[in-house]
Formats: structure tokens, C-alpha cells, sequence
């Protein structure tokens, strides 16, 4: 019994190691950073349909790079999750159109302010109702968490009698107050100019206020260098012009019209098939991610799983209750807020960094573990237990009768929980997109943020989850009946 548990436990530490190790190495004559930044924030951040990385963000990043020397690698995420991952270290600087304010100045150290904005209200564009801020007394409005639009509505909410609603991206934001959830949106002027100059059927209600400018942002007393090397490279653009047009590539002379340059991109009507064709592509992709994702986690997690169904039903109080209580544990915690925690708490604990994609498989196997443990371990105890008397008395150790007679019972009494935890891992590899992970949900909301296509985007991300999951229960059902 103790080799086969020696087995499980090497094979699990390898198959992480595997993930742990896997670093990209880089030039050491330069400094490399890791930098946050949340991609669904055009013109500032977003993803072209060839996957790549624009916006005034991103442009200027790229440009100070080449100008300090450094090299660096981007890491997507919500807003909120990029300055949490900021505080526990996991990143190096965020740099995602962020408002400079006294609040976060205790928090962050930031550069020069780049880019000067302010908050703006607005409103379905079919609402003739709500004209100004007084219009809004006692409604529910619509606010993106951690921005300063939110700081803002929050300032004033007791005044005005606001109902706050938040949202971790612009895009679903609008489409609450389209569809009339809330009548409002707080949004940075230039986002709000953007997205309105893009189709979104809004207006603009009010004139800018809290203005301030957006700034680079580090964690307070950590990566000095960085931060001297972003202001020396933002203060040459500037005086060499460049800085200006990379402004003007997507705003035009502070006119918004960015449309003119997007112009053959948008050309093409917005139908489900140019959606594809467009960003076949960046779909491949996060599919390729979620289907890793999902396989790898469900490996070892029925690794884990099926170690912890055996220590429950062992002769042992100590063992059956250490496993009791894993499973326990790990069925109670929300898989978002275990995902947060072993990929911004745990750095926040120990002070190393842990990979976006190795702290997304622990979260899949801590959580998926935990169910399959559990249906496991009920297949183990559904074996009759005179079975076990009976190899006992043969003369077999507790370990080989476990492992011949009452193992490859249960195990098949519970072949149909294993095919439904298969598909279930498929579907909750969608929560990791809050880490950072671009699978396929993070995907359609990159694809959303520069078109604005919410609808149709998501329909095909859910038709494409429902061919993978229908092949999975094809092939899943084929294997059961060979097994049987």
C-alpha cells in the first residue's frame, strides 16, 4: 500500500513540476519585467484580430522598451485582479489606463501622469429621461470595479441616493444599461468617446469631472528601476513627438475619430461569420487552452481525488479524518475566491511568484479533486464489505485487497461521475480567466472589447463549448461501454 501511495505522490509532484519549471528565458544583458494590464479597455488596451496587443497603453509601452533597454511580457487580467496581483508581487508593474489618485499613491508608486482624462456619465442612447445627474436620484447605475469611475460614483452615491451595480469589464457594463439593468454608466471620457465612436448606442450626459491623469503603476518601494526607466522613455517620446502619435493613431486631434483608422477592419458587416473568419485564429487558441487546461486538470485531480478516497475509507481515525476534512474544505471554498488565493494570496505568504497557468491547474485540482474524492470514496464504501473480510482471510495485506478486489469495483460503479466531472472541469476552466489565464471565455471577452459584438461572440464561444462537451460525451460514453 505505501508504494502505490509513494507512486501517486511522485507521479503528482513531477506532472507539477512540469509547470512549475517551465519558464522562458530571456537576454540576460536586459532586464525583463512582468507587466499587468487589463485588454479590455480600448483605445488604451485591447487585442487586434491577429492576437496582437494594441492601444495608447501599449504602444507607448512598447516604444519606452526599445528606448530603456528592457524587455518585458504582458499579462492580461481584470483591472481589480491586476492590482491585487500587483500587491502580491506576481507582476511586476500595471499599466492599464490607471487613474492616479491619493487613495492608490499609499499603495503604488507611479510615473509621470502620461495621459490626462476625467469620469463622464452615460446613457442608453434611447433614453430620453435621464439628461444630467440630478436625472439619476435614486437609480441604479453601472460602475467597472477599482476605476476611478467607480471612486467617483461611490463619492456621491449617499448624495444622490445611487444604486451601485459593478462589472469587471467595459463592455458588459454598457450592455447592462442597453438592456436597461442600470440607466447609467461611469466611464473614463476617452474609453467612453471610443466605445461610442465604435456603435455603442450611448450618450454622454455630463461634462468630465474628477480630472486627473492615468500613470504607470508599481507596488510601493519595489522596482525603483522600472519606474525611472518608464518616465526616461516616456519623457523622450514626448520630446521627440512619437508620444503624440501614438495618441493620434486612435484619437485623431483629441476628436475621437479613430474610426478612420479602424476603417477596414469595421468595414465588414459584424455577422457571425466575418466574427469567425476575423479571429479564427485567437478562437484556436483559447479552445487549445481550454481543452489543456481541462485535460491536465482532470489527470491530476483523479490522481488526487482517487488518494484521498482511499485514505477515507482506510482502517486509520487519522487518515480518514485528515481526508474528510480536504474534502470538506475544498468542496466549501468558491473556486474564484481558491483561484485568487493560491495565485495572489500564497505569493502575498511566501514571497514567490506563482505562474497564472500552474496556480490555474492547483485550483482545478484542489476543487475537482474534492468532488471526485468524494463520489470515490462512495463507490468504495458501495463494495460489499465482506469482500474485503474475505481477501483479508486469504491471507492479502489491507493494500492488495484495496487495491484487487475493492478498488476496480468502485471504481466502475463510479465511471458515469467521472464522465459528468469531465465536462464540469470543461466548464469551470472559464473561472480561471480572472487570473490571467486567455482561454476561451477570456478570449470572446478580448474579441468583445475591440469589436463590440458582445451577442454575437458569445454565441459562438457557446456553440463552441457545446461541440467540445458533446464530443467529450460521445467519446466519454464509448469508453464506458468498452470498459463495461
Amino acid at each position: 500500500m505505501n508504494k502505490w501511495l509513494k507512486s501517486i505522490l511522485t507521479l503528482t509532484v513531477l506532472m507539477f513540476g512540469m509547470f512549475v519549471g517551465g519558464t522562458t528565458s530571456f537576454a540576460a544583458d536586459k532586464p525583463h519585467y512582468t507587466i499587468a494590464t487589463d485588454t479590455t479597455y480600448p483605445p488604451f488596451e485591447f487585442q487586434d484580430k491577429d492576437g496582437e496587443y494594441r492601444g495608447i497603453d501599449m504602444d507607448m509601452l512598447k516604444a519606452i522598451s526599445k528606448e530603456e533597454g528592457f524587455t518585458y511580457t504582458l499579462k492580461p487580467m481584470s483591472f481589480n485582479a491586476g492590482v491585487q496581483a500587483i500587491q502580491a508581487g506576481q507582476v511586476d508593474g500595471l499599466l492599464a489606463g490607471m487613474s492616479i489618485t491619493p487613495e492608490r499613491k499609499q499603495s503604488f508608486d507611479f510615473s509621470v501622469p502620461y495621459y490626462k482624462t476625467g469620469v463622464v456619465i452615460a446613457v442608453n442612447g434611447k433614453d430620453k429621461d435621464n439628461k444630467s445627474l440630478d436625472d439619476l436620484k435614486g437609480k441604479k447605475v453601472a460602475v467597472k470595479t477599482g476605476t476611478a469611475g467607480a471612486q467617483y460614483a461611490q463619492s456621491i452615491a449617499k448624495e444622490y441616493d445611487l444604486k451601485l451595480s459593478f462589472f469587471n469589464d467595459s463592455n458588459t457594463m454598457y450592455n447592462d444599461v442597453k438592456v436597461g439593468n442600470t440607466v447609467a454608466a461611469f466611464e473614463d471620457q476617452p474609453v467612453m468617446a471610443y466605445a461610442i465612436n465604435q456603435g455603442t448606442d450611448m450618450n454622454i450626459i455630463t461634462k468630465p469631472v474628477n480630472t486627473g491623469g492615468y500613470g504607470f503603476g508599481v507596488k510601493k518601494g519595489d522596482n525603483a528601476e522600472l519606474l525611472k526607466s518608464f518616465d526616461k522613455g516616456y519623457d523622450k517620446l514626448v520630446k521627440s513627438g512619437e508620444y503624440d502619435k501614438i495618441v493620434q493613431n486612435y484619437l485623431g486631434d483629441n476628436s475621437y475619430n479613430y474610426k478612420k483608422n479602424a476603417a477596414n477592419e469595421a468595414a465588414a458587416k459584424p455577422t457571425i461569420w466575418n466574427i469567425l473568419k476575423e479571429n479564427k485564429s485567437a478562437l484556436l487558441d483559447g479552445l487549445f487552452k481550454t481543452i489543456q487546461l481541462t485535460l491536465i486538470g482532470i489527470i491530476l485531480a483523479s490522481i488526487w481525488g482517487m488518494l484521498l478516497a482511499v485514505m477515507g475509507v482506510m482502517p486509520s481515525k487519522i487518515m480518514r479524518g485528515i481526508s474528510t476534512s480536504i474534502i470538506y474544505l475544498f468542496r466549501g471554498l468558491p473556486m474564484l475566491v481558491l483561484a485568487f488565493f493560491i495565485y495572489i494570496g500564497l505569493p502575498n505568504l511566501t514571497g514567490s511568484k506563482i505562474p497564472a497557468f500552474t496556480a490555474g491547474v492547483i485550483t482545478l485540482v484542489l476543487n475537482e479533486g474534492a468532488y471526485i474524492a468524494s463520489f470515490v470514496k462512495g463507490g468504495f464504501l458501495s463494495v460489499d464489505k465482506g469482500q474485503l473480510e474475505a481477501a483479508r482471510s486469504l491471507g492479502m495485506p489491507y493494500g492488495k485487497a484495496m487495491r484487487k478486489v475493492v478498488m476496480p469495483q468502485g471504481i466502475r460503479l463510479t465511471i458515469p461521475s467521472f464522465i459528468n466531472q469531465f465536462i464540469i472541469t470543461l466548464k469551470d476552466t472559464s473561472i480561471l480567466s480572472a487570473i490571467g489565464i486567455i482561454e476561451l471565455t477570456q478570449t470572446g471577452t478580448l474579441i468583445i472589447a475591440r469589436n463590440l459584438q458582445g451577442f454575437r461572440v458569445w454565441l459562438i464561444i457557446g456553440a463552441m463549448y457545446l461541440i467540445v462537451i458533446t464530443l467529450l460525451t460521445w467519446l466519454s460514453n464509448w469508453m464506458e461501454k468498452r470498459i463495461k
